[in-house]
């Protein structure tokens, strides 16, 4: 996503060909360490389809709020996280160091983490942007923050690669991108950005998508789209996602909002028509938008209850993330490194008719402590939050995210914690009876 986007000729858009992808992808390699493409699907390691339901977060512009954002953007349902990263060309560098903390917390978090090189945006268009080449060379440059991580991650080559001019340049400089890393021994599924500032309205991406899939050695290459105001109606979408679905052409709509200052994308369209067609989509962004496009923002000021409502669109709407998202199987039965094992919460109610009390306990299971534990519930009834005791609660709606005091900030491997809560209620005052920890659904006792 550019802070400043060119904008996009719409002429050029119904005047491109609108040739058939002729060319299908050769078969896929016989075996993967991590994600891998067959048929045209996103497989896990576990050879699950895996569709990618999540957001993009700012980390290289915003740092300091990665790890709370990580822990919010899970428990507002999503299975996945596209990373901003910077090679060091426009922005400060992401070093290995730091790729490899943010992993770790996407898999505490039990999210999937898709990792993108933002220097390039708008490459050949915008005068700083850095060219893929300059990617391959931070993706070798991280490589040990990566290899070993195919289950977990995924690789971004560089964002929006091509702005409106040169863009002809697009799939040379791809496969030999695809190459590079391929030698230099990065077995991840590689996921590559249509030029045009991502929105692909040249086509370029779509009619030689086949061609990059099968230079690729390892057969792992996966498409993604940018749908902004190239994309204000249902038909464009449809038409462009249907076409790599008929070519077997793995692809997914990486960025996508409610609005943009090219033209207002139709999102309904694009949510309902990945969801029919079993395609990714990843919302831009969690928050942190500024250059006049702070209206793309699905929190504002980083607080996951100030959802705007963009962000309610894409996590409470039809075809949203809470209704369509699946965790990745690599998580079952795992903590993702950060403790969320088994779990069981008991709530017990005292109720007064206008009033209640709940005092809620929550069993760890595991055997390992969980540390900085998010409980999500959601009330059935006409109920809201007045006060809590040790712990912090955010209500949205019917939907609570309980976060710890630093006194009970810890549950004890086969331990519990409590905490209370006092509320008003308007008729029936039902119990909750769903329950996740840290995005793992807990028994109820």
């Amino acid at each position: 996503m550019s802070r400043i986007r060119a904008a996009v000729a719409t002429s050029a858009l119904l005047a491109a060909c609108a040739s058939l992808l002729a060319v299908a992808p050769p078969a896929q390699a016989a075996e993967s360490p991590g994600f891998h493409i067959q048929d045209g699907r996103l497989l896990d390691a576990n050879d699950k389809d895996f569709v990618l339901r999540g957001v993009n977060h700012a980390h290289t512009w915003y740092p300091d709020r990665t790890d709370q954002a990580l822990k919010d953007i899970k428990a507002k349902g999503a299975n996945s996280v596209r990373v901003v990263l910077s090679t060091g060309d426009q922005w400060t560098k992401n070093d290995a160091a730091d790729v490899t903390r943010v992993v770790d917390q996407c898999k505490k978090n039990r999210l999937i983490c898709v990792l993108e090189a933002h220097d390039t945006t708008g490459y050949g268009e915008a005068s700083a942007a850095a060219p893929l080449s300059k990617a391959v060379d931070y993706w070798l440059d991280v490589k040990g923050a990566l290899v070993g991580q195919e289950k977990y991650v995924l690789v971004n080559i560089g964002n929006e690669p091509y702005g409106n001019s040169n863009y002809a340049a697009w799939t040379g400089d791809t496969k030999t991108a695809i190459g590079r890393l391929r030698a230099g021994g990065l077995d991840h599924t590689l996921m590559v950005d249509a030029p045009n500032w991502g929105q692909d309205w040249s086509f370029t991406m779509r009619d030689n998508a086949a061609g990059v899939f099968a230079a690729d050695p390892d057969k792992n290459t996966l498409f993604d789209i940018h749908m902004y105001g190239v994309y204000d109606t249902p038909a464009e979408v449809s038409d462009y996602l249907n076409r790599f679905k008929a070519a077997k052409l793995p692809v997914v709509v990486g960025e996508f909002g409610d609005m943009h200052s090219d033209g207002n994308p139709d999102e309904d369209a694009i949510m309902a028509t990945a969801q029919s067609l079993g395609i990714g989509y990843m919302g831009w962004s969690w928050s942190g938008n500024g250059g006049g496009v702070e209206y793309l923002d699905l929190v504002r000021n980083f607080d996951a209850a100030q959802l705007s409502g963009w962000g309610k669109r894409l996590f409470d709407g039809a075809n949203g993330i809470k209704a369509t998202a699946k965790e990745a199987s690599v998580f079952a039965g795992s903590d993702g490194g950060g403790g969320s094992g088994a779990c069981a919460v008991s709530y017990r109610l005292s109720d007064w008719g206008t009033s209640f009390n709940a005092e809620i306990t929550v069993r760890n299971s595991s055997a390992r402590n969980v540390d900085d534990w998010g409980l999500d519930f959601a009330f059935p009834a006409q109920q809201k939050i007045n006060s809590v005791w040790n712990a912090r609660a955010t209500q949205d709606g019917a939907r609570v995210h309980v976060t710890p005091e630093s006194w009970t900030k810890s549950i004890p491997a086969g331990g519990s914690v409590s905490f209370g809560l006092n509320g008003s209620s308007t008729g029936n005052n039902a119990v909750p009876d769903a329950f996740t920890l840290n995005g793992k659904t807990c028994t109820t006792a």
